[in-house]
């Protein structure tokens, strides 16, 4: 393994960044700009990002819920700055199974949590799907790389998982979850899972070696029994 004393990365780097600079180049991109960019965005700048990335019914999300909340803070108080004057970024912590009714709120809450996050000054790098998304992602085509999508899940600091249980059962469903959620549990990624399921049911959906280790890794919510999607709409 190279360390940075390395002479032969060293020697590298001029090639490496010469490369990039054609990169930029040829996208219109002039490297003084992005030389001038600050190496940590401002609080208000990084949440002017994250309302860009949100699903727009998700943008102004709140997360109200006690203990996601508290999964929050707890998340935070583990975030680490990469370098000295550097911003916290999220690194390892709890994860939590939120499990309720279809518009129970599971959602908005786990997006709000992001948010909440954002809004106390730490760095987040994230992804989110569906459950169902995920596994249309996983399945062996020509055009895509299963292989290496499934490593993007598993990696990534933050990731909320939605819909869990959703998809139709099956050996394939079972494995493919297993592998996600085995990476993220022996890294301590901090993961937000929300179900339609009860929980008690999860076990006859997805096996044993996944609720075993939702068992350990995650702290279970069950949300109120209540379509708040149809009480707006009521209302």
């Amino acid at each position: 393994m190279r360390t940075h004393h390395d002479p032969q990365t060293l020697a590298d780097a001029p090639s490496v960044l010469n490369r990039l600079a054609r990169i930029l180049a040829a996208r219109g991109i002039d490297q003084h700009t992005v030389d001038a960019l600050p190496d940590e965005p401002e609080p208000h700048a990084a949440e002017a990002v994250l309302h860009a990335v949100l699903p727009p019914r998700y943008r102004d999300a709140l997360a109200t819920n006690p203990q996601v909340l508290t999964w929050a803070r707890q998340v935070a108080a583990q975030a680490a700055a990469p370098s000295p004057g550097a911003r916290r970024q999220v690194t390892t912590g709890p994860s939590l199974l939120m499990a309720g009714v279809v518009g129970a709120g599971k959602t908005h809450e786990a997006y709000g949590a992001v948010r909440a996050l954002v809004q106390a000054g730490i760095g987040v790098r994230w992804r989110a799907t569906t459950a169902a998304d995920l596994y249309a992602e996983l399945r062996p085509s020509s055009d895509t790389d299963a292989e290496r999508t499934l490593a993007a899940y598993g990696r990534v600091p933050l990731l909320i998982l939605d819909d869990l249980g959703a998809a139709k059962s099956s050996e394939f469903v079972e494995e493919q979850t297993y592998r996600l959620i085995n990476r993220r549990y022996n890294h301590l990624l901090p993961t937000l899972i929300t179900t339609n399921l009860p929980i008690r049911d999860l076990k006859a959906h997805l096996g044993d070696r996944v609720t075993s280790r939702l068992a350990q890794m995650t702290t279970r919510v069950a949300f109120e029994p209540v379509d708040r999607r149809r009480l707006q709409r009521a209302a």
